[in-house]
């Protein structure tokens, strides 16, 4: 069904709105009283997902304010940190590629119109492989179907162009060349600003659980006591999802705590910069990493699930353990970065679903609310292709792709998706 688009009552100066800046709230539980504003959607979470559903709405033509408790990118929001990898090679679930390359496209647009060409660095991507490794040899194939630029390397040719690398195991790889990483935290803040140039509004609040109205949400409640009123609404808040729907999405998303660090290579060491290596990833043992980056270090993290944990708690302080694993793995597959010291660390997390398909569907009591999340450790790259899909369900209706419901999303962790 069509979302009836009802427009904010206006009631502030024209120069004011036009400058982005955050009107007086609704308060108490009329939303046309004087003073107040009544918007079109508000998006609750301001991380990759949220900013960019909240950009493609406005761009849309709809009023919309996007609310955050600790502001866009992040410390303590999935969306956080240095970078975020982004390839088009996904095995052969092809609406991710496919997602992937569209995404890729919009990432550039916006920083071109930005001026911020550098949040994206297209450092190529390399997939290891060991003899038939069935995901790589899935991608190989959807990569070929897509039209996707790549290359497929034997190993005497991965040894001639990265010497660097032992690549021990490993026969073969994929390199997609025109793939490559996100400046992260600042390519989110980057959306929001496009999106409040335009005319978005930003809410820096916690909201309160919210409670249904005859099969409605009819307003939101800020800790402070504010009321914030809109026609829909859209919780694209990563782990605090299942804090705000505990019934439905308590024991269907996983929040987990992921651990990166950044070694620094010896000095005059040149071959782990950005332009000599490209991110690689070794899914046979769960590793991944990006070359050195304006002196940051050269990144190694582990992409496998974690303990769960409260990001509100979370101490963002690295363990000996992880550690101790992450420069074993360095010293037998970099073998010049044997000893290298640990010279930065981040503490994340992923919010996974239970097979890591991301969760997109309305709310099963309330029709006005959507419910976007479940990144689950890969959802970055896609924020802009999720935003124009969510913004063309609000806009136009339609059905919900399956594997995006509720419904397909269990109690029971079961990855397939990489």
């Amino acid at each position: 069904m069509k979302t009836t688009r009802r427009r904010f009552v206006k009631t502030v100066g024209a120069s004011a709105m036009g400058a982005g800046l955050a009107p007086r709230l609704v308060l108490g539980q009329a939303p046309a009283v004087a003073g107040g504003l009544v918007y079109d959607v508000a998006v609750v979470g301001a991380g990759v997902f949220g900013s960019w559903i909240a950009l493609q709405l406005q761009q849309s033509g709809l009023s919309v304010i996007l609310i955050d408790a600790y502001g866009p990118g992040n410390g303590r929001s999935s969306s956080g940190g240095q970078t975020r990898v982004i390839r088009i090679g996904y095995g052969d679930q092809e609406i991710y590629s496919h997602w992937s390359i569209r995404s890729l496209e919009m990432w550039r647009g916006l920083f071109h119109r930005s001026g911020r060409a550098s949040f994206f660095q297209e450092s190529g991507v390399l997939w290891m492989a060991r003899e038939r490794d069935p995901l790589t040899v899935r991608t190989l194939e959807t990569l070929k179907k897509l039209g996707v630029r790549h290359e497929r390397l034997m190993r005497q040719e991965l040894e001639a162009r990265w010497p660097q690398i032992d690549f021990g195991p490993i026969t073969w790889a994929i390199h997609e060349p025109e793939s490559g990483f996100l400046m992260a935290f600042h390519a989110v803040q980057a959306v929001v600003q496009r999106a409040r140039k335009l005319g978005s509004r930003y809410l820096p609040a916690r909201i309160a659980r919210p409670a249904a109205t005859e099969g409605r949400l009819s307003t939101l409640r800020t800790s402070r006591g504010e009321t914030v009123s809109a026609e829909t609404y859209v919780f694209a808040c990563g782990p605090w999802l299942a804090t705000l729907f505990p019934e439905i999405l308590g024991e269907r998303i996983f929040t987990t705590r992921q651990e990166v660090f950044y070694l620094g290579p010896p000095p005059g060491e040149e071959r782990f910069k950005i332009g000599a290596i490209p991110v690689w990833v070794d899914f046979a043992e769960e590793f991944y990493g990006v070359p050195d980056f304006k002196g940051r270090g050269f990144k190694l993290a582990l992409d496998r699930h974690g303990p769960p944990v409260d990001p509100d708690s979370l101490e963002r302080i690295v363990s000996r353990d992880t550690a101790g694993h992450i420069l074993d793995y360095a010293a037998r597959r970099f073998p010049s970065l044997k000893g290298s010291p640990i010279i930065g660390s981040e503490v994340c997390q992923y919010t996974n679903t239970s097979n890591g398909d991301f969760l997109i569907d309305r709310h099963p009591q309330m029709d006005n609310v959507w419910l976007v999340g479940g990144g689950s450790g890969h959802g970055f790259k896609h924020g802009p292709a999720l935003g124009e899909y969510v913004a063309a369900r609000i806009n136009n209706g339609g059905l919900v792709e399956p594997r995006f419901s509720l419904a397909t999303k269990s109690t029971v962790q079961k990855r397939t998706v990489y």
